[in-house]
């Protein structure tokens, strides 16, 4: 009689529930975009969701702990032209995102620690060079400020967030629209899914294709007869990736391991409501004191819903093999180290003593200044004009009872200003021809710093009255 040996994992017995009403986030307006992203995008601090706006595209930044009904004024990120497609958090800045949109344009956002009183409007940075709408974006994991963009084009852009600057293009390499698109662990190779039924693997910093022959898979899993996209999300850390379809009211979850079959069945977590899209929580944004390994961000029609996936223990103590070191926040390379060819992988935290966000760091965008490339100025023309004497007689002028007109040179733009001296004590005076003083233009880095100055100015002020309109409505409250 032979007997059945079950396999053993500590992730058996992973179930999903979701959080109290309470927690939710109610009343927001999700996008009916017809596009297969996940229209959400969250981080330890903040949660993104692509919404409904007129006149253009928007997304919704809300803090975690603000949960509840959200108040239908509350401020958007606003900026696109165009419908906003996907949204994409920096995993070495909290407070830095990236939004693509319809009008072929990338956009990269600086989000305040407080909830600004009016809506976001100017980006950061924004990043031209689709011709068509782009679809995807992705952060490089161990670079700093590198980002990814796919457009409908089927171009593949890598960018440098920090200049402004296009780094590579990946150009003739799809045939047809662009799916999904992946970054290896340390950001060495990408791959992407094409509607031409191939999947790819490119090396981008040598532009070619270094895998595309997949003709037979190592484990296929049957799921069901729905035609809803797959969003998989895939967690390193436990080897766990979890399938959420749109449209459908599931999350099928799955083991990966390096010995046949590969893929282990582990449980399917079932809800009464579709979900239009999926926000997945990075592994230092969980609560380690309840074991918990994903939470998920269900996107229904007018509301969000935390997921929370746990493994049942009993002991209250710090789960060395649920929680090994995680990838941190601190990037392991800069944008050129890593186009010079140099490979890092993430510099990783333990979450031992829980995951405690950093401050908000400002992300700092520094052009190259295209005017210090200019030619010498080559040798002037002489004037046939003198300097020396530019008096010219008129009538007089009839100035009685006007005060004295003085000469300023309000325009040091221009090289020679007209000025009139007025009438005093009855002498005439005749205008003359004053020569400005030499031109001295600010150096690009001082108007830089001078916009970073006021932008502060502008952010502590927003702040200020924040906190007085809160203390107001306690007055109006009558609690204080």
């Amino acid at each position: 009689m032979s007997r059945r040996v079950v396999r053993q994992s500590k992730f058996r017995h992973v179930f999903g529930q979701p959080v109290k009403a309470d927690q939710m986030y109610e009343d927001i307006r999700v996008s009916k975009v017809t596009w297969d992203s996940s229209f959400c995008a969250v981080n330890p601090k903040f949660l993104a969701i692509i919404v409904e706006s007129g006149g253009g595209g928007a997304f919704i930044v809300l803090p975690l702990a603000k949960t509840g009904r959200v108040d239908k004024n509350h401020p958007l990120v606003t900026g696109h032209t165009a419908p906003v497609l996907d949204i994409d958090w920096c995993p070495h800045n909290d407070n830095v995102i990236a939004s693509a949109s319809e009008d072929t344009t990338v956009m990269v956002w600086q989000i305040p620690d407080y909830v600004p009183v009016r809506s976001i409007t100017e980006p950061v940075v924004t990043l031209e060079g689709h011709s068509k709408r782009v679809g995807i974006i992705s952060w490089h994991p161990t670079a700093r400020n590198v980002l990814l963009s796919a457009g409908c084009d089927n171009l593949v852009i890598l960018w440098n967030v920090g200049t402004g600057e296009m780094l590579l293009a990946l150009e003739d390499m799809h045939t047809d629209l662009i799916y999904n698109v992946g970054w290896n662990r340390n950001g060495s190779l990408l791959v992407t899914t094409c509607k031409d039924k191939k999947v790819r693997v490119i090396d981008p910093r040598k532009q070619q294709v270094v895998a595309n022959n997949f003709e037979e898979p190592i484990a296929l899993q049957e799921m069901d007869t729905s035609n809803g996209v797959l969003l998989p999300f895939y967690d390193a850390d436990s080897s766990i990736v979890y399938l959420c379809g749109k449209g459908d009211s599931s999350i099928r979850y799955f083991e990966i391991t390096d010995e046949a079959p590969y893929v282990h069945y582990l449980n399917t977590y079932s809800s009464k409501e579709p979900q239009r899209g999926m926000g997945f929580m990075p592994k230092r944004g969980l609560d380690v004191s309840k074991c918990e390994i994903a939470r998920f961000f269900k996107l229904h029609e007018r509301k969000c819903e935390p997921i929370v996936m746990t493994v049942p223990r009993k002991s209250d103590l710090f789960q060395d093999d649920l929680y090994p070191d995680t990838p941190g926040p601190e990037p392991a390379l800069e944008a050129d180290e890593w186009l010079s060819g140099k490979d890092a992988e993430p510099i990783l935290i333990s979450l031992r003593d829980g995951y405690v966000p950093v401050k908000n760091r400002e992300l700092k965008v520094v052009k190259k200044n295209i005017l210090d490339n200019r030619p010498p100025p080559g040798p002037r023309r002489s004037h046939s004009t003198s300097n020396t004497d530019l008096s010219v007689s008129v009538p007089p002028l009839p100035l009685t009872g006007h005060p004295r007109l003085r000469a300023t040179p309000r325009h040091r733009s221009r090289p020679l200003l007209l000025g009139v001296l007025g009438w005093d004590g009855g002498r005439e005076v005749t205008p003359c021809m004053c020569v400005s003083p030499p031109l001295q233009l600010p150096t690009l880095d001082e108007v830089l710093e001078e916009i970073r100055a006021l932008k502060e100015t502008v952010q502590a002020q927003e702040k200020r009255i924040s906190d007085l309109e809160h203390k107001l409505c306690q007055f109006t409250n009558g609690t204080d």
